[in-house]
């Protein structure tokens, strides 16, 4: 496993769970130096870094690109995959399309979580899971085509009335015509929608690509009430490799909530 931490660039969206915030070199110098492996980033559009700049941060700091998030086309631009308008659909899947081949610069997967949007009133429910498969199949074969995958995250039921579970994830997945999409196991979604986080952990299997890193309340961990032993002895199970990336609050300020969360993945990961 590797350990990751979160930077956004947005500061429109400043009271979200990112660890760092603005400057990006300044946050990649500080991961550095606690050891981190990776960072996640959260940009305003694919233009927003210059892809180049980025790779030359990557080696003076010896850090990977973990993922890169697609929320922003959701907070900044309102777009969905599940719109009832195909125009806005159309957009959303152009949005993404253009994370994707940001990210596969620095060989990153783009993240899909907010951008999943919901069932809105007057749309039936099914109708809404066929714009879903219809966008994740387009994007997952041109993440595909560009030598990532595409990450899909359920989130809890007060941020989507889509994909709640990781078992829900699965079967959405193994619906789909696309095997290029893995799932996103966020600890601060799962502490409200599952039963049993490590037997979810468990039952995903393969199919998780990406972890989130948050406590109960979505500080970092070590901040709330998540029983992590469970969830770390589950992942290392299925001798999950991927990043485990704080997606928290800076709480009570970015450098101390690195510290507690490159303490805390040492304490279960180390």
């Amino acid at each position: 496993m590797k350990s990751c931490v979160t930077i956004a660039l947005v500061p429109s969206i400043r009271t979200g769970p990112w660890i760092y915030w603005e400057d990006l070199a300044a946050s990649m110098a500080k991961a550095a130096s606690l050891g981190f492996d990776g960072v996640e980033l959260f940009t305003a559009s694919a233009d927003a870094v210059d892809p180049s700049h980025l790779k030359q941060l990557c080696q003076r700091y010896n850090l990977s690109i973990a993922a890169v998030g697609t929320g922003a086309g959701k907070v900044i631009h309102g777009l969905t995959l599940t719109d009832p308008d195909p125009a806005v659909r159309a957009q959303a899947v152009a949005f993404v399309r253009e994370m994707i081949a940001f990210g596969a610069q620095v060989g990153a997967p783009a993240i899909i979580g907010s951008m999943q949007g919901n069932v809105v009133a007057g749309v039936e429910r099914e109708q809404a899971f066929n714009w879903l498969a219809e966008g994740l199949n387009t994007l997952g074969d041109y993440a595909e085509s560009k030598g990532v995958p595409l990450i899909y995250e359920p989130l809890n039921r007060y941020e989507t009335n889509l994909i709640n579970r990781l078992n829900d994830g699965v079967a959405l997945l193994n619906g789909l015509s696309t095997r290029n999409i893995k799932l996103l196991a966020d600890l601060f979604h799962m502490n409200i929608e599952e039963a049993s986080m490590p037997d979810s952990i468990r039952s995903a299997g393969t199919a998780i690509g990406h972890v989130h890193f948050a406590d109960s309340n979505r500080r970092p961990i070590g901040g709330g009430h998540t029983a992590m032993a469970g969830i770390a002895e589950a992942l290392r199970e299925l001798k999950y490799s991927g990043y485990v990336s704080a997606e928290a609050f800076p709480w009570p300020d970015p450098d101390a909530a690195a510290e507690q969360t490159i303490k805390s993945y040492r304490q279960y990961f180390g």
